[in-house]
């Protein structure tokens, strides 16, 4: 098996992708690659067990997997991948919540992926924990929170929810490849990824299984913070170098709204002027505010979905303008159309003219 990684150079404080390079899973400290033109031919070769391999040109091929997945992918409509360089700022959250929104039109078909390896809390979430996976003729059989609304994650897995998933990357990649290539999707409107934060393995993995089947785009999730933006930014950046479009950026935890008096205090302060700045500055789109409310960890806590816990809550509101627009005015201009703010929105942008959103 091979892995795809992507080496990184440093230039002053920027830190940029220069190319995709693979490398064998046990290939010696100093190998330069398969796709080098030294491969299996350097001095860092020399008793490898996949020299005469690299040498002869072999490992260059494409992964079988990317095509086996794209064939797999085909019934699945538009792909999305929700983002963020921080943790702790809300992902699996908002993806939990996206798919309900999603899953709330009877006619849409929804399926959340879970790809946090180390950290899976979708089944959580979602009221799944203790729930397994099956095997059928055409592969794992997703676990359905509704009957529109199917979700797989490594936590249905696991005996217990507290063991530890303690994988180098090689182990991650190949969970991954089985997620796409092995289960059952069936006929899918909305694929939501869920990832761990940071520009590692799991996103290096889930860009080059799906570079076949095409990703529609990524929502990046932010707090108001500087702290919390300054690793938002580079995200945006690992999207731009590898070609995935930004649909948007949620500032999740954005203000307390008090349940009594209704006014709002900031928890967060945005200090540098919170992702509204950044949007302004990176010629984003941003896609909506999230407020705090002690109510949606409650509802994670206890696998209910908040938005029919408590549907007329500022947060839930929130969530169901970013799914939606109930508008025709954008709230900022996006990089493709200058209409195009919400999320199903720009899906129904992405479609084909066989395949309707």
């Amino acid at each position: 098996m091979f892995i795809v990684i992507a080496p990184v150079s440093v230039y002053g404080k920027c830190a940029c992708f220069e190319r995709w390079r693979t490398f064998p899973n046990d290939a010696p400290e100093h190998c330069p690659g398969t796709s080098s033109d030294q491969a299996g031919k350097s001095s860092a070769c020399q008793g490898c067990p996949n020299q005469n391999i690299c040498a002869s040109g072999a490992a260059k091929a494409p992964d079988p997997a990317i095509e086996e997945i794209r064939q797999k992918l085909t019934s699945v409509k538009h792909k999305i991948l929700v983002l963020s360089g921080k943790g702790g700022v809300g992902k699996s959250t908002f993806s939990a919540h996206l798919s309900h929104a999603l899953a709330s039109d009877d006619s849409k078909e929804v399926a959340l992926l879970d790809v946090d390896i180390c950290g899976p809390s979708i089944p959580k979430i979602m009221g799944l924990e203790g729930e397994q996976v099956h095997q059928s003729g055409s592969g794992w059989s997703p676990v359905y929170v509704e009957d529109n609304l199917a979700v797989m994650s490594i936590g249905f897995l696991l005996s217990s929810p507290d063991d530890a998933v303690i994988w180098r990357g090689p182990k991650k990649n190949g969970m991954i490849k089985q997620f796409l290539r092995d289960v059952d999707w069936g006929e899918v409107d909305y694929l939501i990824v869920d990832t761990p934060p940071g520009t590692s393995d799991e996103h290096l993995s889930i860009v080059q299984y799906l570079s076949g089947a095409g990703i529609d785009g990524a929502a990046i999730i932010t707090t108001p913070q500087e702290v919390s933006l300054q690793d938002v930014r580079k995200e945006i950046r690992f999207c731009k170098k590898v070609k995935i479009p930004v649909i948007g950026v949620i500032e999740n935890m954005s203000g307390f709204v008090c349940p009594k008096c209704k006014n709002t205090s900031q928890i967060f302060p945005p200090t540098t002027g919170g992702a509204q700045r950044m949007c302004e500055e990176l010629n984003l789109p941003l896609l909506g505010r999230v407020p705090l409310d002690p109510r949606i960890g409650r509802s994670c806590d206890e696998g209910r979905s908040f938005l029919t816990e408590v549907p007329d809550s500022p947060a839930a509101v929130a969530y169901q303008n970013i799914v939606q627009s109930k508008s025709s005015k954008p709230q900022q201009a996006s990089l493709k159309q200058t209409c195009l703010t919400q999320i199903r929105d720009y899906c129904s942008s992405h479609s084909t003219p066989d395949d309707p959103c």
